[in-house]
């Protein structure tokens, strides 16, 4: 049996580390032995945990020693990262390092370095002359890019619970369906969002066409008019029919107030397509006076940053919509930077793009009424998500209405 020491730092109680760190060795039919736990006597205390693993061979060890430091253990016997060539454009070393989302460290020199844009199934560049680590995709690599290769040197640190019990994001972590009543959830939610407005955070909104299907669009107006959107993630669907329901009162040929097929109805959303061709995009057809109302409208008025990525399915698409998947993900990757919290909703592709690039530290809502959807979405984000499994528009409608009193209170409190 071969061996080695690994140490466990933090709140690893509370956050049921070291249970998974246990269960992890258990399950891939190792062995270990706790040689030292000093667990924190008060919530606000760290604890900390040595344990030795022992495997049948190097292969299994090491392939374990990995898996465990995606829980933030950290060998005993500290050493440098390993680097190698990209042997060629878009493709990486073999045995490079896999990312999660969580925030990384590598060692190089001696010297720990944070690793920037932490996400999901990336790898890690080093670049010496600027002694920068940062996470890389496949489209991005070039031919010898320095890359970290095996585990030895890289520091996971998972994101552990906070010591106070009011971060719903964390102690509510759970998928809450249908059935369950959301009021309470949805007043915390609130007011989450209005801190996050107040701290000058991010606020991103990946939205689907469902939320103008539903009849929410109006609600996620009065988000982005009440300052809680900073930045909109969607495809062309969500504009056109935002755009359509603006120009003709349909959206894609049903008539939203009367719940039924408008005559010709299914023509407006290509009308609504080409006018908005015709003025050179959506921030031109609202300079000209051609789009009046919608979501649309209010992220130019109100300067909220939108960006549209395309697929196959598209008609047109819209002048702004990013056609090329690969300049689509890098534009993502760029807007998603210091997001601090997301609303995830009514696109299960969209969210999954997005959810990919974020690090563990944003704070993750997903709504939708699918609940395949939302437990897929929730899953990758052990502490900092939370879903609702609910129709769009009631929480929208039930969220602006939260988010409009604490402003009153907050108006009268300083009156």
């Amino acid at each position: 049996m071969l061996s080695e020491t690994v140490e466990l730092r933090g709140h690893i109680i509370d956050s049921l580390i070291l249970p998974k760190v246990l269960d992890e060795i258990l399950t891939r039919g190792a062995n270990f032995k706790i040689a030292q736990v000093k667990i924190g006597q008060k919530r606000t205390d760290q604890s900390f945990a040595r344990i030795e693993v022992s495997a049948e061979s190097s292969e299994a060890l090491d392939d374990l020693i990995l898996r465990l430091r995606q829980h933030g253990a950290e060998v005993a016997e500290k050493g440098d990262a390993q680097l190698a060539p990209a042997p060629s454009d878009g493709i990486f070393p073999a045995d490079f390092y896999v990312t999660t989302n969580q925030q990384t460290f590598v060692r190089i020199g001696g010297r720990e370095f944070e690793v920037r844009a932490p996400m999901l199934d990336s790898a890690i560049m080093f670049d010496r002359q600027q002694e920068i680590a940062r996470t890389v995709r496949f489209a991005d690599v070039r031919k010898g890019m320095e890359i970290v290769i095996g585990h030895k040197g890289v520091r996971v640190a998972p994101r552990q619970r906070a010591t106070s019990r009011r971060d719903i994001f964390q102690f509510l972590n759970a998928n809450i369906s249908a059935e369950r009543p959301k009021g309470a959830l949805i007043r915390e939610i609130a007011r989450e969002f209005e801190a996050t407005r107040k701290a000058k955070g991010k606020i991103l909104i990946v939205a689907g066409a469902a939320v103008v299907h539903t009849g929410a669009a109006e609600y996620l107006e009065r988000m982005i008019e009440g300052g809680y959107v900073d930045l909109i993630i969607s495809g062309n669907a969500f504009a056109v029919y935002d755009i359509e329901s603006a120009l003709f009162g349909t959206a894609l040929g049903m008539n939203l107030e009367q719940d039924a097929r408008a005559d010709a109805g299914h023509e407006n959303h290509m009308r609504a397509i080409n006018l908005v061709r015709a003025a050179g995009g959506i921030s031109n057809a609202v300079k000209n006076g051609t789009l009046t109302r919608g979501i649309m409208r209010a992220c130019v008025k109100h300067k909220v940053e939108f960006l549209l990525t395309g697929s196959v399915r598209d008609d047109g698409p819209l002048p702004e919509v990013i056609t090329d998947a690969v300049a689509a993900q890098r534009a993502m990757r760029e807007k998603i930077e210091g997001v601090t919290l997301a609303l995830l909703m009514g696109t299960m592709l969209h969210s999954v793009a997005a959810a990919n690039l974020l690090p563990a530290s944003v704070k993750t809502l997903v709504v939708d009424i699918n609940p395949a959807a939302v437990a897929k979405l929730t899953d990758d984000q052990t502490f900092q998500a939370l879903g609702l499994v609910t129709d769009i528009e009631p929480f929208l409608r039930e969220l602006t209405e939260c988010l409009s009193q604490l402003r009153g209170v907050a108006k009268t409190s300083r009156t």
